[in-house]
């Protein structure tokens, strides 16, 4: 194996979960007897960062969130002849913009909840009637962006009149974010399923229940001890179960993603119904990450999940 150059930081939104990602990293690569160094990613100098390092160096990208997901760093590295873990540049465009992964998804007849994007500079009050009247209940959050970061849910008239009255404080939050994605509301289980790759083979490996204390699957849920609990596998039907699976893996496909991944679903049980919500190239690597957790639930070591993602790096 060739020496390893981890990358982690990104000083975005999800930065200190990059940095526990990379903590993992270098732990495994001990463990694996890997050499590696660590750079720490300024997404503003990182094209001179990275000449520093001769080209002979894997870059596993540890990055999470803008910079790191969506094709950037990896149009950067491309240019300079380096070999990087994860997805090529069209596969993390296109999975980090949740509306162009949901079309592509929607080629294939898989259901995801209505939606449409708005350019974040026409949000306005006007703009959410009319969104209430045609959604009723409704989520909003940044189009391209992770870890849950500025998600408003929207069920009741109370909850609507509140996000209306702190419109100002919301635009403030998300000022950096050039559009935004309004969703259908659908009520149920959230679930999510991992695809990796193993000895040249994908596999989707199992579905996981997400409950979680707070009011949705949010960052703080995510990354903290004791908010969400995984309940896996999902208490859903054997028939719902491997659809689910089936889901995840033709959206693994279809976006062409290299190596790992992990789709995120809702389950109606009104309507009987798995819903698309969107499929993350660099899922969480974490002590409380959901592909670790399937991994290790399948014997499939969290040592040989690292070491495939560097075999398969392009």
């Amino acid at each position: 194996m060739k020496k390893v150059l981890i990358l982690e930081g990104g000083f975005n939104e999800e930065h200190e979960v990059s940095l526990s990602t990379g903590h993992q990293i270098k732990k495994i690569l001990n463990k694996l007897k890997i050499d590696f160094k660590t750079l720490l990613v300024n997404p503003n100098s990182f094209d001179i960062q990275i000449k520093k390092f001769p080209k002979n160096y894997i870059c596993f990208n540890a990055l999470h969130g803008p910079f790191g997901e969506d094709g950037k760093i990896q149009i950067i590295l491309k240019k300079n002849g380096f070999k990087t873990t994860h997805s090529s540049i069209s596969s993390s465009k296109n999975c980090f913009n949740k509306v162009k992964s949901k079309k592509i998804i929607q080629s294939l007849n898989i259901p995801t909840p209505k939606f449409f994007e708005i350019k974040t500079q026409y949000l306005t009050n006007e703009f959410l009637i009319k969104v209430k009247k045609k959604l009723k209940k409704f989520i909003v959050k940044p189009n391209k962006s992770g870890s849950s970061f500025g998600v408003e849910i929207i069920k009741t008239d109370y909850e609507f009149k509140k996000f209306v009255k702190n419109l100002h404080n919301y635009k403030e939050i998300i000022n950096k974010h050039d559009s935004l994605i309004f969703e259908e509301y659908i009520s149920g289980k959230e679930l999510t399923s991992a695809v990796i790759s193993q000895n040249n083979k994908l596999i989707a490996l199992d579905v996981t229940e997400i409950k979680t204390k707070n009011k949705y699957f949010d960052y703080k849920a995510k990354y903290t001890k004791g908010f969400s609990k995984h309940i896996l596998p999902a208490k859903i039907s054997k028939k719902n179960y491997n659809k689910c699976l089936n889901y995840a893996l033709k959206a693994h496909e279809i976006l062409k993603c290299n190596s790992i991944s992990r789709s995120d679903f809702i389950y109606s049980s009104s309507k009987d119904k798995i819903y698309y919500l969107e499929t993350n190239t660099q899922p969480g690597m974490t002590k409380l990450s959901l592909v670790p957790e399937q991994a290790k639930f399948n014997k499939i070591s969290f040592e040989k999940i690292i070491l495939e993602l560097l075999i398969n790096a392009k």
